[in-house]
């Protein structure tokens, strides 16, 4: 799929430029509602000043969202940086110091960007990115429950199972659930969520520009008023709404802002917490980027190396300001989208919200009620973790599923980032077996001279897959043959080109395996070699008895079929059968295009004669051809090739149905002899009632006069031929029918040795034929 240019590419879904910023806007403000808690939380979890959190959501949309080339993912404080920062500023003595370590992860960040690190996204199997999306839906549910029922012991955006208060997601559930439940909030919460429900489900309300979050905000500040005179369970204050540090002065508010402390220069710590924050922070990145742009309703593709720069950008301003390291986070991200979100306008909106609230109007947004933020990430959690994805995941089989579930368990049960690593290693341990199992193709050709197995090699061969190419050659029985296919080959690993070499020079030879090199790059420095004949050889053909050369080609026919065909270096038998050919036998086959004989059979360069003419009949030249082929080449078997759908067969039963000859009805003025000689298979009468058959009824009809046809050529010939004849009597050749099934690719041999019990109809038919 063609990456398009997310920096460019416009909006025309929504028809008009003036559309799409109003959707933008709207999800900036759902955006910016969400990520208020979130921002304040996630600081409190650092153990860092509450502003912190704030300055890096605000650094998050304003800074990054500019630099960024992504239309979907929205930066700011990230939950799975927690345990890293609050540890950091421990161990660096105070938060002025990490705020420099912050400053030069950022130019880490840049230096990974400009270095196209982003370019590592590219490896992260999509179980584990899916899992990831399912991860944060299932945790999202966890742990907004308890804020939608009003226990608000800890705070929004602590992601983590286990907590820094000692409980953990499932603990804090189980509390919540046994009565710590606030009245007001629950109320508050519970209807939050039925009206995000019904939002979604009423269509007209759905398209409509009001966002359900603004009114899910609108009518929970409104119910907490309410609430305000109902006593102590029902009045929704302190800990129960958003608390954001209201600055009394413009003075103030700038002494709100930290410096780092730049004397820290020296201290090997800061750039040991530098490297960790950076590191840390690009792998969340580049998941949380890789996830959103899967549910991007565009299917956009974000540039990972300039998001890895727009985040160094806001990390270098954060840690210059007194903000917490940035991120681009999920859950931001999914809000984003899921609100209708069209460019990168929607992020950028909700940093300067975020700037506005917390300078100008504080004091209001302190009476927003946490349980009617939790319904929103409550229903964002359920359409991220739905059952529909757990279902698709499922049905695509364990190989896909097993790393997703993981992913989903382990990121649940730990956090983001040791989640994610977790079901990277299932996801790269079901690779490597996968690649165990299958690092070759391998295809096994019966011949009279033994099996010859053809091994192609994958285009990257490394030393995980010499145990698998080490069972091969180990199971090689003696007397039989070997190819070794590596033109699709880039890079093979020392230890297998060594373990090729051997069995080509040194084991096969002493099992009296005899092997071939194919394609091999004069960089192996392993030369091509031709141990054995890969084409038909005059002693190979007159080893070979006609029933050897029809379980050649019916073999042939079945890998043509399963679509195990075998990879023939055709330029190499070109050149081999230049100065002569040794074809084991002749093939008279129809001219339609869906029947390529070689193809059918899956042979090759110098192995058949084949004759082409419309309806596979017999004329002076056709048979001529297959004289020549049987006196003077010598061959062992003659097939008539008919097949099924044939249009010369049902031509020709047309035109002896309406009783009007081939020229004046086609114009082709010599046509009307091959119509003559499928006559003979057209039985009396059987076309007066044809135009009332139906289209089905009239394919079946015309596949069985194909098929005598192609039984009446066998006889034509060894009729007519006194050479084929001869041949046959002494058993020196066979004259056979095959019929082609144009569906299923399938050959049908139509003699009695080589029909199967099912085809008992057609047997009896040959035999009445033949007398």
């Amino acid at each position: 799929m063609p990456t398009q240019n997310p920096t460019t590419q416009t909006d025309t879904s929504s028809g008009t430029v003036a559309s799409s910023v109003v959707h933008d806007l709207i999800a900036g403000l759902v955006v910016f509602l969400v990520a208020l808690p979130l921002c304040l939380g996630i600081a409190l979890a650092s153990g860092a000043e509450l502003f912190s959190g704030l300055l890096a959501g605000i650094v998050g949309g304003l800074v990054v969202a500019v630099v960024s080339g992504s239309h979907t993912s929205v930066s700011g404080p990230a939950a799975g940086l927690t345990a890293i920062v609050a540890a950091q500023i421990t161990s660096l003595g105070s938060f002025q110091a990490f705020l420099l370590s912050v400053a030069i992860a950022g130019l880490i960040q840049i230096g990974f960007g400009i270095a196209k690190g982003g370019a590592l996204s590219a490896f992260f199997p999509s179980s584990v990115i899916k899992g990831l999306l399912a991860a944060i839906g299932v945790i999202l549910i966890l742990k907004q429950i308890p804020h939608v029922f009003g226990h608000d012991l800890n705070p929004e955006g602590d992601m983590s199972f286990f907590q820094p208060d000692g409980e953990t997601t499932f603990s804090e559930l189980f509390a919540t659930l046994a009565g710590s439940i606030h009245g007001g909030a629950t109320v508050v919460g519970l209807l939050s969520v039925a009206l995000l429900l019904i939002w979604d489900r009423v269509e007209v309300l759905k398209k409509s520009l009001v966002p359900a979050p603004l009114l899910v905000v609108l009518m929970g500040v409104a119910l907490s008023v309410w609430f305000g005179g109902w006593g102590e369970n029902w009045a929704i204050t302190g800990n129960h709404l958003v608390e954001i540090p209201i600055a009394k002065s413009i003075s103030e508010f700038a002494g709100f802002l930290t410096l780092p402390d730049f004397t820290q220069f020296g201290n090997p710590a800061i750039y040991v917490a530098a490297v960790t924050i950076a590191v840390v922070a690009s792998l969340e990145t580049l998941l949380n980027l890789e996830a959103v742009d899967k549910i991007d309703r565009q299917k956009r593709s974000s540039p990972a190396s300039r998001e890895l720069v727009a985040q160094g950008c806001g990390n270098v301003v954060c840690g210059m300001i007194g903000g917490l390291p940035v991120t681009s986070v999920i859950v931001r991200g999914s809000v984003n989208v899921n609100s209708g979100s069209r460019t990168k306008l929607s992020a950028i909106f909700h940093g300067l919200l975020l700037l506005l609230s917390v300078a100008l109007m504080p004091q209001y947004l302190n009476m927003i009620p946490l349980s009617a933020l939790a319904a929103i990430l409550l229903v964002t959690g359920f359409k991220l973790a739905s059952p529909a994805l757990f279902k698709q995941m499922s049905n695509e089989g364990r190989y896909q599923f097993i790393p997703f579930i993981v992913t989903v368990v382990a990121i649940v049960m730990t956090d983001l980032l040791i989640g994610v690593l977790i079901g990277l290693a299932v996801a790269i341990l079901f690779i490597l077996n996968s690649n165990l199992r299958r690092p070759i193709r391998r295809t096994v050709e019966s011949s009279r001279e033994g099996d010859v197995t053809h091994v192609e090699l994958a285009n990257q061969v490394s030393f995980l897959n010499r145990a698998a190419i080490q069972g091969i050659v180990d199971e090689a029985k003696p007397g039989s043959r070997f190819t070794f296919d590596a033109r699709q080959s880039d890079y093979i690993d020392p230890d297998v080109l060594s373990l090729i070499r051997d069995f080509a020079d040194t084991t096969g030879p002493a099992r009296d395996v005899l092997v071939n090199l194919v394609g091999f790059k004069d960089k192996y420095q392993l030369n091509d070699t031709a141990q054995f004949a890969s084409h038909t050889t005059q002693e190979l053909k007159e080893n070979m008895t006609p029933d050897e050369v029809i379980e050649t080609m019916r073999e042939g026919n079945r890998r043509f079929v399963t679509g195990n065909r075998l990879n023939r270096d055709l330029s190499r038998q070109v050149y081999a059968t230049a100065g002569g050919q040794n074809p084991f036998a002749a093939v008279l086959s129809c001219i339609d295009s869906r029947v390529p004989t070689e193809l059918v059979f899956d042979l090759g360069v110098g192995d058949i004669f084949s004759v082409r003419v419309a309806g596979n009949v017999i004329g002076t030249k056709s048979l001529g051809s297959l004289e020549y082929a049987v006196g003077v080449s010598k061959v062992k078997l003659v097939v008539v090739l008919g097949h099924t759908n044939c249009g010369a067969v049902t031509a020709a039963v047309k035109l002896l149905a309406s009783g009007e000859g081939a020229e004046s009805a086609t114009g082709c003025q010599h046509l009307q002899p091959i119509v003559d000689e499928i006559a003979p298979s057209v039985s009396k009468g059987s076309t007066d009632s044809i135009d009332r058959l139906s289209s089905e009824e009239l394919e079946s009809y015309v596949d069985g006069v194909a098929e005598r046809n192609v039984l009446h050529t066998v006889d034509q010939v060894l009729e007519r031929s006194r050479v084929i004849r001869s041949a046959a009597e002494g058993e020196q050749i066979r004259v056979v029918g095959a019929l082609y099934d144009v569906r299923s690719g399938t050959v049908r041999f139509l003699s009695d040795e080589f029909t199967e019990p099912a085809d008992e109809p057609v047997r009896k038919s040959f035999e009445d034929s033949s007398h």
